[in-house]
């Protein structure tokens, strides 16, 4: 595509962009740091945003097409897994939705997603299958990483000898803090944590597997889960740019950070700039909003092999 062409395409996204859903028709059940939510009483609709959120704030900058790409992945990944792993989704079309739902389709097409009401565990289930992160500061301050013991003399962004189960606390506001596999025993039970652990280490062995043979390798990720009896079941979102580390094959060298396919392209921007994660923060370049735009896109395109349509 030459860059004119380029440039025609994303002012129009920019024309497109959403910052949150008004249907004065229906019951707003919360408006999240990226998704607003509805109430239908058995159901909830999740709306998928373009707002992107880093350090526990909500960014003043839009991004085209993230909405799009968050839901879409999230419910490419949901299809995929589903036989094995249950999740909260009644469905994505739109011509499906009760009223009043129904009459905005345009607007919720793509961003959208008819799910289950079920009340999610107040955990994150975090998955690392390499060091980086947040995990790779724990393990130089201290050798641990959510009270597991590492293996010593690990570089930056190199390989686990097999996946951690590094949970933690869910916070409405503010910062999750890192917790452990005992805590979560003590909070849900010995059965429920146990299930929860072996679904989160199986899944994301599953889809590493997948994401190998598209020369991508997934680092980390992060699930939320609910229960249904005795059923773990996926809730939220899985495996996207906002809940994932994504870095590709080609090019990866461990001892040092790797090229973001991600939301943490954003997060090293911050890093790297004068903004002291204390306030909230300035707008975000034109050219950072475009290359997150192009990541979030391109991360898509690859794992999925089509257009995510915006």
């Amino acid at each position: 595509m030459a860059d004119v062409d380029r440039k025609v395409v994303f002012d129009y996204l920019f024309l497109m962009l959403v910052s949150k859903i008004e249907i004065p028709e229906a019951k707003l059940f919360r408006r999240g740091k990226v998704r607003d939510v509805f109430d239908l009483g058995e159901n909830l609709l999740l709306v998928s945003t373009d707002r992107l959120s880093a350090f526990d704030y909500v960014l003043p900058s839009l991004i085209p097409c993230k909405g799009t790409v968050l839901n879409s992945l999230a419910l490419f990944w949901f299809n995929r897994f589903s036989r094995e792993f249950p999740n909260h989704v009644v469905t994505g079309d739109v011509d499906l939705y009760p009223a009043p739902f129904r009459d905005h389709k345009d607007l919720l097409r793509g961003r959208s997603v008819l799910v289950r009401k079920l009340k999610p565990l107040p955990f994150e289930i975090i998955v690392r299958g390499y060091i980086s992160g947040s995990g790779w500061n724990s393990y130089r301050e201290n050798g641990t990483i959510s009270g597991i013991s590492v293996p010593p003399g690990m570089t930056e962004s190199e390989a686990f000898p097999q996946p951690l189960f590094t949970p933690t606390t869910k916070a409405d506001e503010g910062h999750d803090e890192p917790t452990t596999y005992e805590a979560l025993v003590e909070a849900i039970g010995a059965k429920r944590a146990s299930r929860i652990r072996e679904t989160a280490l199986e899944l994301y062995r599953q889809a590493r597997v997948y994401a190998e043979g598209k020369g991508i390798i997934l680092a980390d990720t992060k699930f939320e889960m609910a229960f249904d009896g005795d059923e773990p079941i996926l809730v939220d979102e899985i495996f996207t740019p906002d809940s994932s580390r994504f870095w590709k094959r080609d090019g990866y060298k461990a001892g040092r950070g790797q090229e973001s396919l991600d939301k943490q392209y954003v997060r090293n921007y911050l890093l790297s700039s004068s903004w002291d994660r204390k306030s909230p923060p300035p707008p975000l370049p034109d050219s950072v909003v475009k290359e997150t735009s192009r990541i979030y896109q391109s991360i898509f395109q690859t794992l999925t092999g089509s257009d995510p349509g915006c």
